[in-house]
């Protein structure tokens, strides 16, 4: 008995130590792209992280946003300059198109039932792209200058359909309703 207790100990252990080992946090996460982010947070909810690199002189913020997401679905980051939910956040979306491509863009969200169409923000945003692998999608960005300090209220959603090069709506109840936060940009 004493052998197959050890035998089972031994197994657990091994076990959480590759499970450790393969978990993916912000903090220990390369990119394929070669980017390197000063700063990192593991979201709450939605198997997200944000990766970020404040760029003081022109109070500007370079974003990844990465997020679990199968092929057929969406992801969208946001910062909210007026508010802290949903509405008035301004967002870049990104999804696999019918093609196989990425598409990104940004888009305004005016109402609890927003659109979704490509449209102009109330700041810049730059450089941005986004890719899928590992059934992950990610979105690089930059977005500002900033007007409101370094503390942002920032959303974050998912969506597992697109329709017609559109995303869909996403679930209205438990994490995608939890999916916003204040971020202080001079931490972590």
């Amino acid at each position: 008995m004493a052998v197959t207790s050890r035998i089972m100990l031994m197994t657990c252990i091994i076990a959480s130590l590759i499970y450790i080992s393969t978990t993916q946090t912000c903090s220990n996460y390369t990119f394929s792209t070669n980017q390197v982010f000063n700063s990192c947070i593991d979201l709450p909810v939605l198997h997200a992280h944000l990766h970020w690199n404040y760029i003081p002189s022109t109070t500007s913020i370079h974003i990844a946003y990465r997020a679990t997401q199968t092929s057929t679905g969406w992801i969208a980051w946001a910062i909210n300059p007026t508010g802290t939910g949903m509405v008035g956040s301004q967002a870049i979306v990104a999804f696999q198109n019918s093609s196989g491509i990425m598409t990104v863009y940004t888009t305004p969200i005016t109402s609890y039932t927003p659109s979704m169409q490509p449209g102009t923000l109330s700041f810049s945003v730059s450089n941005f792209s986004a890719i899928y692998a590992n059934n992950e999608m990610t979105i690089f960005a930059v977005f500002g200058p900033l007007k409101n300090g370094t503390t942002i209220n920032h959303i974050w959603q998912a969506g597992s359909s697109v329709s017609n090069g559109i995303p869909q709506t996403h679930p209205t109840s438990g994490p995608n309703v939890q999916s916003m936060d204040s971020l202080d940009l001079l931490s972590k």
